[in-house]
């Protein structure tokens, strides 16, 4: 994937409504590639749980033709949780690669993050921008490759008015509402001063609480944050830089990590 289609995906990951993008040794343990089976090895565990693609809220629609592609923050919290209760793992891997998302599917993907009590050890991998970075700020340590795409902690939201494109052709559109605000954010008009203050002000909330997720999951100063929460990207060699990550290595190398910090031994693993 080259720069400019990790851009893209970024540039979608961000939405266009509201979004973001070993002190004892067993005898050996089993890297889990998924969960949601009972197909985890006896023995000390790293279990691999992964956010990949766009973050969306719940869970996945039932789709006769295959399932539906996205992280679905049900899905992630479900198998973090199976993690969390299996007295075999003993530590966690959060592969991440996502562009970022729907605000509430990744505040409920970090909320869960937050309340693991094994270690977790965050793995970026192409992408790990905006909601992205959101769900990993909570991670005890944070491994990206060097050249991770990731930051781009912001909240945007646009909204598109064809009401100028109806016109040109004669279409027109009648409105009507219970107040004056219900209809803000219409296709068919643009937007008024009084309403761009008010999807401000929603921003801006949630652009603060952004800020306060990374300071309190990085250990840095809410001002140092918001000075690098201007929407920016950074490779993730410029993240370790900046604080925002703690070690560049690949998977294998935050799994070891992990093993580490979960008191067990790297024997062996299965293929991930």
């Amino acid at each position: 994937m080259t720069v400019k289609q990790r851009l893209l995906w970024m540039a979608i990951g961000g939405g266009l409504i509201f979004a973001l993008v070993c002190a004892s040794c067993a005898g050996f343990f089993v890297i889990a590639a998924s969960l949601g089976t009972s197909d985890l090895a006896v023995g000390p565990a790293v279990a691999i749980v992964r956010v990949e693609g766009v973050i969306l809220s719940g869970d996945p629609p039932v789709d006769p033709f295959g399932t539906p592609s996205g992280a679905y923050s049900g899905v992630v919290r479900d198998h973090l949780r199976q993690a969390e209760q299996d007295p075999n793992v003993k530590a966690v891997v959060l592969h991440v690669n996502s562009p970022g998302g729907s605000v509430v599917g990744s505040d409920e993907i970090y909320q869960q993050v937050l309340a693991m009590t094994k270690p977790v050890v965050a793995s970026m991998g192409e992408l790990a921008a905006s909601g992205g970075y959101y769900v990993s700020a909570p991670a005890d340590e944070i491994f990206a490759n060097s050249g991770t795409l990731t930051g781009s902690i912001g909240v945007i939201s646009q909204f598109i008015n064809i009401g100028g494109l109806l016109e040109e052709y004669g279409v027109e559109v009648t409105t009507i509402k219970s107040g004056e605000f219900k209809d803000i954010g219409s296709l068919f008009r643009p937007m008024s001063a009084e309403e761009q203050a008010a999807w401000q002000t929603i921003i801006e909330e949630t652009y603060a609480e952004f800020v306060k997720i990374v300071a309190d999951g990085r250990g840095l100063p809410v001002e140092d944050v918001k000075q690098l929460a201007d929407g920016s990207i950074y490779s993730g060699r410029q993240a370790m830089e900046l604080g925002l990550v703690d070690e560049l290595g690949d998977q294998a190398a935050a799994i070891q990590r992990a093993a580490e910090l979960g008191d067990i031994c790297l024997l062996y693993t299965s293929p991930s």
